[in-house]
């Protein structure tokens, strides 16, 4: 060994204490991917960011000092880093002959930024594949805590399906001040049944420009995360579809820390903001 250490230019000590920090890592490399795995079981697509956030309390009282870089090593070498996804299908018609609302959200001097929950409601439409024909999920996300607040998994597009979502938002609803309602201009949206639910409630409403994702970038990044990072198996039918997003919005709304919200969870500042 003596002899092997002199021909790399190394003493026996450094050789020792190198082969010991190999073995410290690759301890701690094995003790975080099992710390992983049980979050992953349940957010398969949670970004390394907010694993590093959630590990935390893990590392605490412990001999693991793992920073950012580090873990983000880790899973690569582990191949567990995510990796991106891109889908994209259609689910809104803008071409209608109902009344459209002007954009309230829109960067201007007139534009209403939310300060609190329940000033801002966003709604979307997107589908969800399964083993039979397309189904459909229904959200509206306040615009404040990335709180879902209302879903409804259905088997068409029907203005009076795509309401439920709504109509849960309102039975959740802690206050009774004016809340804008933004969404695209689809036809969902524009119709009379949808326009009367707003009238009835003292609903404001927002909509965008056009067919135009980026000014519903918010709806649009929540749908995303959902299909994203939990609806990654495919459902057999709408009632399997159901349930699984049931547990999916449990899961973002209570488990999954936000980076907008400095890492906490929509839960946890929603509930935080409504008590003050």
């Amino acid at each position: 060994m003596q002899k092997a250490c002199h021909h790399i230019g190394m003493s026996r000590q450094a050789f020792y204490k190198r082969c010991q920090r190999e073995q410290d890592l690759a301890h701690q490399a094995y003790a975080v991917v099992k710390l992983v795995q049980p979050i992953r079981l349940r957010q398969p697509r949670i970004g390394t960011r907010k694993l590093h956030s959630l590990l935390g309390s893990s590392f605490a009282g412990t001999d693991l000092k793992v920073g950012r870089d580090r873990l983000f090593h880790i899973l690569r070498q582990a191949r567990m880093l995510v990796q991106p996804q891109r889908a994209y299908h259609k689910t809104t018609d803008s071409h209608h002959r109902f009344r459209r609302h002007p954009n309230l959200l829109k960067a201007g001097p007139a534009q209403v930024v939310p300060t609190g929950p329940e000033q801002v409601w966003v709604a979307d439409i997107t589908y969800l594949p399964t083993r039979g024909k397309f189904v459909y999920l229904s959200l509206v996300t306040d615009a404040w805590s990335r709180k879902i607040v209302g879903y409804h998994v259905h088997g068409s597009l029907q203005t009076e399906e795509v309401s439920q979502a709504l109509k849960m938002a309102l039975r959740e609803r802690h206050g009774s001040t004016p809340v804008i309602h933004h969404s695209d201009r689809g036809i969902q949206y524009c119709s009379t049944y949808y326009q009367d639910i707003h009238r009835r409630h003292g609903l404001v409403c927002s909509m965008t420009d056009g067919y135009d994702c980026y000014q519903n970038a918010l709806a649009e990044r929540v749908n995303g995360i959902l299909k994203g990072e939990f609806l990654l198996n495919r459902p057999a039918d709408l009632p399997q579809a159901a349930k699984m997003v049931a547990q999916s919005v449990r899961i973002y709304n209570q488990e999954r820390p936000h980076t907008a919200l400095k890492y906490k969870t929509p839960d946890a500042v929603h509930r935080a903001s409504l008590l003050q």
